[in-house]
């Protein structure tokens, strides 16, 4: 079957809005427990006397689990769908975090980080492929669809942690749980109607490469070093900006709160922009704008104001997030038929080496200072330069059929 065959009949199915809604949503549930973990660090640091290596742990135990599972999930259920153990990975997720509210020893804090890390193990690899089934052709506007309900509730867990658990106590986490288990009802849904659509489907699908294995290989290692580059970059943001402002402008929790939220809601906006706009000019200009573009912001932002690095936290949140729609779908389209093994690798493995280097920032934060850790990590954007290594691939060019 040819290139063009196939994508007229993606697009002939039309695109499934409820369901790609609906993982949207369920991806906004299972990323607000996420995030609420990174929101809830000062409170943590001050009841459980923890250093920053400590709080990078913490970031390492979830990332890192999140990580050997997920590429493993996702190059099997490749082999042998499995739509219906979605509902697993929100069970794990809901399990952890009671254990983070109700937590006496940090090792109990510490095996919670890492069921929520099982949880998105196994949610991120079969929902990413949920979606692009449902997508009916626009691949870029489905994963930005689907990635805009991770990135909202990544936005959303500093908001809930500072008016919610910083006012009621670090119990009240664990009344997030009631969220997991609406998404967990979602989620059996949801992949009943996956499975369906996986037996209605009896065409083969085409997992020939477009492009020579050598060029392939080359272009998802310099794709794979992108998404680490923003991800190091993420991780430093997601657990030690609240820290950066409390110690540079003397903020309050809330307030540092609400910074982070900026940062977070900037990328909720990116990551849609992304996908669509990526669908109109190319997900490769895209790529270019975004992991170049930013470096001028990130440089500023150690330097500047109160207000100013409000306003640059949003700037570079939405510029950042812009690329990871693209880079998934141009990674997609370099492997066909591996939409698990794609979303296993960058969601997983890359965002496991976030936190590595979030456990290994917050060493160097303890040897030296937050405000140095910053500008480290302000420098980050430049290796954006190795884009120019990525191939073009005709099906994601302005105008393809």
């Amino acid at each position: 079957m040819s290139v063009t065959q196939g994508q007229q009949g993606r697009k002939a199915s039309g695109t499934a809005w409820l369901v790609l809604c609906s993982i949207s949503l369920c991806h906004l549930i299972n990323d607000v427990m996420q995030s609420t973990l990174a929101s809830i660090y000062p409170l943590l640091q001050a009841e459980f006397s923890l250093s920053y290596a400590q709080i990078g742990l913490l970031t390492a135990g979830f990332q890192i689990t999140a990580s050997l599972l997920q590429p493993v999930v996702g190059a099997v259920t490749d082999r042998h769908p499995q739509p219906r153990s979605l509902p697993l990975g929100m069970a794990s997720t809901m399990v952890g975090v009671v254990l983070l509210g109700t937590a006496q020893q940090y090792g109990m804090l510490l095996a919670g980080a890492m069921l929520i890390g099982i949880g998105s193990a196994v949610f991120h690899p079969e929902s990413s492929r949920v979606a692009r089934i449902a997508s009916g052709g626009r691949f870029g506007t489905a994963q930005s669809l689907f990635q805009l309900g991770g990135n909202f509730g990544q936005s959303m867990g500093p908001l809930l942690a500072a008016f919610v658990v910083v006012p009621l106590g670090r119990p009240a986490v664990a009344w997030f749980a009631v969220a997991a288990a609406l998404g967990l009802a979602m989620l059996w849904r949801i992949g009943d109607w996956a499975e369906g659509r996986r037996r209605a489907n009896t065409t083969i699908a085409d997992k020939k490469l477009r492009l020579p294995r050598p060029v392939v290989t080359r272009a998802i290692i310099v794709l794979a070093i992108l998404v680490f580059t923003k991800n190091i970059y993420g991780a430093s943001m997601n657990s030690y900006l609240t820290f950066f402002v409390i110690d540079r402008f003397g903020l309050g929790a809330q307030g540092a709160q609400m910074i982070l939220f900026l940062f977070l809601a900037g990328m909720a906006a990116g990551v849609m922009l992304g996908g669509i706009v990526g669908d109109r000019i190319g997900t490769l200009r895209v790529i270019w704008f975004s992991i170049l573009g930013v470096l001028p912001f990130t440089l500023l932002l150690p330097h500047v104001g109160l207000v100013a690095t409000g306003v640059l936290c949003v700037v570079i949140g939405l510029i950042l997030a812009s690329a990871f729609p693209a880079i998934i779908v141009f990674a997609q389209e370099l492997v066909p038929g591996r939409t698990g093994t794609i979303a296993g690798l960058f969601f997983g493995f890359a965002f496991g080496m976030g936190g590595i280097a979030a456990a290994v920032l917050g060493v160097l934060a303890d040897a030296t200072s937050i405000r140095f850790v910053f500008l480290l990590c302000s420098a980050l954007p430049v290796l954006g330069c190795l884009t120019i290594l990525l191939p073009r691939i005709p099906q994601l060019e302005p105008g393809a059929t």
